[in-house]
């Protein structure tokens, strides 16, 4: 009997399937398509007031250029007040070796050189020490030690100058005259930079104790720099069989390359305009000499001992006008600096090698 059902069930009449309709329900379709959803009216904001966005604008402007207006008005007042020197001598002013305030004659030549000797002693001892900080603190310190170290170092560059003025005379000059300047006498008189009496005080002091106060700069932007480059890219030198050194030489140090210059730029414009310390250590004395044993002259120090002592309009130009140069100086330096930078970089950021 379930044969039979099953039977009946497979003879009744399916129905049939039309594969190709001659009139299909278009309409249906219509009807479909004009019901979908409109997108929902958006939401207007009311009408906000711009006054405080004009306000920001601005104030960010105003903050903008008042920078510009003091570097000119600072320009203008040591024009200005330098202009009976500059009248007299011209350039030759920055040329003349001479600095007699009785007789009238005034050349800074030996303050530039001064600055200038001294700050280079300062770069070449405190570059690679502060390089060198900054890559044993990152990649060699331990860990419970970094927090310590990282912080010694920066303290240094919150010690007032004047302290390091002390430092020097009491402790780095007496050591200079006692144990290295005979050392560098000995064996490096042959160059000529290290002959004559030796004082304790002068070129090299000055040199030394600016270093000293240079380090902190160079150090913690080094670190700063160093820390951008990527992991990734550490990990991948090191991947390449390259050993420790190596690695923070081609993958660490040439990638940050630009912003180390930025620190050691940084440094220099410390060290052209410090006053105190190099003052004290220096000798204060008006020459050009080519030991660096011998006394010498910042153009900072100068004005810091004469400007007080000035007893005739010239004598005060002058003085301002050693400012003026300073100023141009450090112009000078920081278009050197961006040129350097430039063609480190070759007009591009740095790459990631690898």
């Amino acid at each position: 009997m379930s044969v039979s059902l099953a039977c009946e069930l497979n003879t009744q009449k399916r129905p049939e399937l039309h594969l190709a309709d001659p009139q299909p329900n278009v309409s249906k379709l219509e009807v479909v398509a004009s019901t979908t959803p409109e997108p929902a009216p958006q939401m207007r904001r009311p009408h906000a007031s711009t006054a405080p966005d004009k306000i920001f604008k601005y104030l960010t402007v105003t903050a903008a250029l008042s920078v510009v207006a003091v570097v000119l008005l600072i320009v203008f007042e040591l024009v200005w007040h330098s202009r009976l020197a500059i009248s007299k001598f011209g350039f030759g002013f920055f040329a003349g070796s001479d600095w007699d305030p009785v007789s009238g004659e005034f050349g800074a030549l030996p303050f530039i050189y001064g600055t200038l000797v001294s700050s280079l002693i300062a770069l070449i001892i405190a570059v690679p020490l502060g390089i060198g900080v900054a890559i044993f603190i990152n990649e060699m310190c331990p860990r419970r030690l970094r927090t310590l170290l990282s912080f010694t170092v920066e303290l240094l560059a919150a010690i007032p100058s004047v302290i390091y003025g002390l430092w020097g005379i009491f402790v780095l000059v007496p050591f200079l005259r006692v144990h290295v300047d005979p050392l560098l006498k000995a064996n490096l008189g042959w160059t000529g930079l290290f002959t004559g009496p030796i004082y304790g005080i002068g070129m090299l002091a000055a040199g030394v104790i600016l270093s000293i106060m240079v380090v902190p700069f160079i150090s913690s932007i080094t670190r700063e720099v160093m820390l951008t480059v990527p992991q990734n890219q550490r990990e991948g030198v090191l991947a390449l069989g390259a050993t420790q050194w190596e690695m923070i030489r081609t993958g660490i140090l040439r990638n940050a390359r630009v912003g180390i210059t930025g620190g050691i730029i940084l440094g220099l414009g410390r060290a052209l305009g410090e006053t105190m310390a190099v003052t004290m250590v220096i000798g204060n004395r008006p020459e050009i000499a080519k030991s660096l044993f011998a006394p010498g002259y910042t153009m900072a120090s100068m004005i810091a001992n004469e400007f007080s002592e000035a007893t005739s309009q010239l004598y005060l130009s002058a003085i301002v006008e050693i400012g003026l140069a300073l100023f141009l100086l450090t112009l000078v330096v920081n278009g050197l600096a961006r040129l350097l930078v430039w063609m480190t970089t070759r007009g591009s950021p740095s790459r990631v090698y690898g």
